[in-house]
């Protein structure tokens, strides 16, 4: 019985050195977007908060180290207005956290770019981000980043289990979930349904709230060479249509037939 015993100390050992880094994104309210004249979103002293998908990438993380031990990194390209998004995590178990400044709405090979020579500062087991942001939905970054560092990426993820030096991940897909084998350090990005993600308590944003964050200058590798040519809602006409004898009710009928 020795033997076993000794074994799971050794297990124990590994994972409690564990190294976990968590994307995040700060993304505007969309709830609190507001059109203009012509039809174009005023972007404008917008309150900031941490994006939907990163909430759950984040508890996903908090996550592994609560079952494996460990530390986990947050990291966000932003502004220096990113720190509130950066004590959410804190609250919400992330141990210590980097806000890269210079983010400039720039695109995807840039921010991974950024993001992936932050990465380097450090030896990382694995890499969780959400799948998508909710602002451009491009659901490149998790690509892009992966290969930046050359290792491997694992998309859409609904479930992490560590097994020694490699990861098994289940991925929503869909006809059926699968399950895919991969060697750490790798990629994760989470789809919503992995988790639910915890409201911290009172006290654990307090805490939070004092803790200190690391914020350092981005350094592009490369230029941002996309323009946003037009950023418009479309238009949105209703018909109002008045029917005043009892014909209408077929032509009613007619109308929502097609609707349904």
């Amino acid at each position: 019985m020795l033997f076993p015993t000794l074994k799971k100390l050794y297990r124990v050992s590994i994972w409690a050195i564990m190294d976990i880094a968590v994307l995040v994104k700060q993304t505007v309210d969309m709830d609190q977007i507001k059109l203009n004249d012509e039809n174009e979103p005023i972007m404008d002293n917008l309150p900031l908060k941490m994006d939907i998908l990163s909430k759950n990438a984040v508890e996903a993380a908090v996550q592994l180290k609560e079952k494996y031990g460990g530390k986990v990194t947050g990291i966000i390209f932003g502004t220096e207005r990113s720190t509130s998004t950066m004590k959410e995590a804190y609250a919400m178990g992330v141990d210590e956290g980097t806000v890269i400044k210079g983010y400039k709405k720039s695109d995807p090979m840039v921010t991974a770019g950024v993001i992936a020579e932050e990465l380097r500062k450090a030896k990382y087991d694995i890499i969780i981000l959400g799948d998508q942001s909710s602002d451009s939905y491009s659901g490149l970054m998790a690509g892009l980043i992966a290969s930046e560092l050359e290792i491997n990426v694992i998309t859409n993820a609904i479930n992490i289990e560590i097994k020694d030096n490699t990861a098994d991940i289940t991925v929503e897909s869909e006809n059926e979930d699968v399950t895919v084998e991969t060697d750490l350090p790798a990629v994760v990005s989470v789809a919503q349904e992995i988790n639910e993600p915890r409201l911290p308590k009172v006290m654990q944003i307090m805490m939070a709230g004092k803790k200190n964050i690391n914020i350092v200058d981005g350094n592009p590798k490369y230029e941002d060479d996309t323009k946003i040519i037009s950023d418009k809602a479309p238009d949105s006409q209703r018909k109002k249509i008045i029917y005043e004898d009892g014909k209408g009710i077929d032509e009613i009928a007619k109308i929502l037939k097609v609707v349904k």
